[in-house]
């Protein structure tokens, strides 16, 4: 008896061996078409994305002498100035960039970026796209609109057609400006050079371009909804935490915390803390619930960019 013990314990480890590389193999073929869909999702954005770019630019943009600003502005600058093709200027000017992009975020996004930008130049240079309008404010609106969107989506796919952003990021490690912050200087500096090239009627309107362009590149990269974070300190934690589960139908973390009292915080009494993500259509509904419960609870808000997974987008609005 004693022994077949070990023939049946080698059936029972060659069943789970069997079993693990079944799931291996299962979960490779898994990573592989995520994988896939994943190159092709990227892709379709960065095609997407320039065209949207390409027709900005020769639609709008290019034939009536408009500027933006950004790498792109520098190539419209000069393209308005010397005619040197805007195509090579594109390519030419953004190299930097690219290769100061390999440096700071890695050898893929920089292969995906110079594939963009190459493209992109192309495009401009051989795409039969039509001259919408002459109207110098339909230009400016509509040619940074479709500039913006070319713009997001092509970031969106995990490259760039305009290299401003790396080399804001670049100069903020080694500087106390934000990356908005350089972006703005460059893009002032862009403007002020088009003043005093083409008058201060062509600057307005270039910096007009560059805010719908801006616009939508955070509509792009933000969505529809703009979430917000939300910390709730309060002694009614349970009920704030019941009405977000179960009315609000959202996702939460509870913390442990102590809250203090007066100027040296000596008196401190243990409360639960509540995170949650909103989005900006729920706000009123839960800071409402909140002061019905609490009217003396500690709320604070910040902007959240984007999720990954949770409750979030889920489920519908609901008023119950």
């Amino acid at each position: 008896m004693f022994e077949k013990l070990p023939v049946l314990t080698t059936v029972a480890n060659k069943a789970e061996d069997t079993s693990i590389g079944r799931y291996r193999r299962a979960k490779d073929t898994w990573l592989k078409k995520k994988t896939t869909w994943n190159t092709i999702r990227s892709a379709m954005f960065v095609i997407l994305g320039v065209l949207a770019a390409g027709f900005g630019l020769r639609g709008f943009l290019l034939p009536n002498h408009f500027i933006d600003g950004g790498v792109t502005g520098i190539s419209l600058l000069i393209n308005a100035k010397t005619g040197f093709p805007l195509s090579l200027l594109i390519i030419l000017i953004n190299i930097p960039f690219v290769l100061l992009g390999w440096k700071q975020i890695g050898g893929e996004f920089s292969i995906k970026s110079i594939m963009a930008i190459s493209l992109l130049a192309l495009v401009v240079a051989v795409f039969p796209y039509p001259i919408v309008t002459e109207d110098k404010l339909l230009i400016a609106v509509f040619g940074g609109f479709f500039l913006g969107a070319g713009i997001g989506l092509t970031i969106r796919g995990g490259a760039v057609i305009d290299g401003t952003e790396i080399l804001a990021i670049f100069l903020s490690r080694k500087r106390s400006l934000s990356v908005g912050e350089f972006i703005m200087v460059f893009n002032i500096i862009i403007f002020s050079v088009a003043a005093w090239l083409f008058g201060v009627e062509t600057a307005l309107y270039a910096m007009l371009t560059y805010l719908a362009a801006a616009r939508t590149i955070d509509f792009i990269l933000d969505g529809i909804e703009e979430f917000t974070g939300v910390t709730i300190i309060s002694p009614r934690s349970e009920e704030i935490a019941e009405f977000i589960k179960q009315k609000m139908g959202r996702g939460l973390t509870i913390y442990s915390g102590k809250s203090g009292f007066g100027k040296r915080g000596d008196t401190l009494l243990a409360n639960d803390i509540i995170f949650t993500v909103v989005t900006r259509l729920e706000i009123t509904r839960l800071t409402t619930e909140i002061e019905k419960i609490d009217p003396n609870a500690f709320v604070v808000m910040t902007s959240v960019r984007d999720t990954r997974g949770g409750m979030v987008k889920k489920r519908p609005l609901k008023e119950h």
